[in-house]
Parts: structure tokens; C-alpha cells; sequence
């Protein structure tokens, strides 16, 4: 698979799907992606948004390329609290009930609560053998020198300029000292972006990690017995499923 642009096709993402396109990606690669982050601090320099829109815009691409479909951004993170997990399990329930066979749910926001919860929402839903699950980071499989992350430098600016690059505004960090260890006044973690971040750095980090969790959505639905692999309600129509 190669990234050539950055586009992020309206067919792999659930809320432009008629249910005949839904029912069809479906029928092919029983499995949904589901994109998380939440409206943070990302510099001067990057949207707010970050987190859920970078997750998002590599899940499309993963799915561009292996099949199943994307669920819109979840812009909730762990920090609201451990009501959330049983939120985001019933979310779960719904995908597995819809009748798809594996659920991945792709972090953009770098905290281990945010992962721990996504795996406590995924036991009961996944706990009788029938579906398969998989809650991580965006490069928690891709990990390695071209593939990381980071909080508003290097990477994730990388990342944007990529995807959005009409959403970045560099002369916004100015060109005097920064602070890169997440204090005030900038709130940055990592290597300084003006003077490592680029459109192609991020176009392969996002490459890669789209890759990995590609494969791994493949790796799940294989694990499963020969007979469970299917997607498993008769049809996306109003006898058979409304809602989710």
C-alpha cells in the first residue's frame, strides 16, 4: 500500500454509506474502525481537534486499502470519567450485534487511561469468542524510527501537514525558544516542529500506521473460526437492523 495523496475517500466512512454500500464493505471485510480524541491543546500551530482527526484520517486509508468501514470521530476522552466505559462498550455491543466480526478502536490522545478504558469497554463485548477486538494507539502496532508520536511536535505536526495542511500555521510558533517538555507558554513534547516536521514525514508515519493496523484487523478476523468470519445479519434493512 502507498498513501499517494491525501485524500479521505466518502466510501469507507459509515456516516456518507446508503445501507446497500454499507451492507457491501460489510459483506467483504467485516470490520469497523472506530477513531477517538478529544478537543486539546496542540500548540498554537494545530487544530484542537487533533487527536480524533489524525486517527480518523488513518483509519480511512487503512480501510482504503483492507476493506471495512469507519465510524465518525469519538471526541470523548478517559478523563471524563469511568462512565464513559460502559458508554463506549454499549457502542461495541451495537457494532457486534450490527453483525461485524472484529472492532478496532484507534486512539489519537497518547495516555495509557485512554487505552486501558478502550480495553475494559472491549472485554464483555469480545468475552464469548464470537467477535475479536484491538485498542491501541495509531502507532502502537507501526512503532519505529519513521513511525512515532509525540504531543503537537515532530509527529503529530508532521501528521497534520500531511492530511490537512490547510489546518497548520507554523509562523503561529514564532522564532524564538520554545519549550518542548508539555510546560507553558507552549505546551509542546518532543522535537521542535519547525525544525523536524514535514508533509512526507508525516505522510509515512501515517503510511505505516495505516499498514500495521490493516494487518491487524486482517490477523483478528482470521483467528476466528472458519465458520464466524462472515458478516452475520441477513441484510442492512429496516427487519433486520435500524441504528447504531
Amino acid at each position: 500500500m502507498h498513501l499517494q495523496d491525501n485524500i479521505l475517500p466518502p466510501d469507507v466512512q459509515m456516516q456518507y454509506l446508503r445501507p446497500a454500500q454499507l451492507e457491501d464493505r460489510a459483506r467483504q471485510f467485516p470490520v469497523v474502525y472506530v477513531p477517538f480524541g478529544l478537543i486539546e491543546w496542540h500548540g498554537r500551530h494545530l487544530p484542537l481537534g487533533n487527536d480524533a482527526i489524525k486517527a480518523h484520517a488513518i483509519l480511512c486509508k487503512c480501510a482504503q486499502a483492507y476493506g471495512g468501514v469507519v465510524y465518525p470521530p469519538q471526541w470523548m476522552s478517559a478523563n471524563f470519567g469511568p462512565q464513559l466505559t460502559e458508554v463506549y462498550s454499549t457502542l461495541f455491543s451495537k457494532i457486534k450485534r450490527m453483525g461485524f466480526r472484529v472492532i478496532i478502536a484507534i486512539s489519537g490522545h497518547g495516555i495509557e487511561q485512554q487505552i486501558d478504558m478502550l480495553e475494559r469497554a472491549l472485554e464483555p463485548v469480545t468475552a464469548d469468542g464470537s467477535v475479536r477486538g484491538y485498542a491501541g494507539y495509531e502507532i502502537s502496532l507501526s512503532k519505529c524510527a519513521q513511525s512515532d508520536f509525540d504531543h503537537a511536535a515532530k509527529w503529530e505536526t508532521s501528521n497534520v501537514m500531511h492530511f490537512f495542511p490547510d489546518l497548520v500555521d507554523m509562523s503561529a510558533l514564532g522564532d524564538g525558544p520554545l519549550r518542548l517538555d508539555l510546560e507553558p507558554p507552549d505546551g509542546l513534547l518532543g522535537l521542535d516542529p519547525r525544525v523536524h516536521a514535514s508533509a512526507e514525514v508525516g505522510r509515512r508515519n501515517c503510511e505505516l500506521a495505516a499498514q500495521a493496523i490493516g494487518e491487524k484487523a486482517r490477523e483478528l478476523l482470521e483467528s476466528l473460526p472458519p465458520g464466524q468470519r462472515e458478516f452475520n445479519i441477513a441484510g442492512i434493512t429496516p427487519e433486520h437492523w435500524w441504528e447504531i
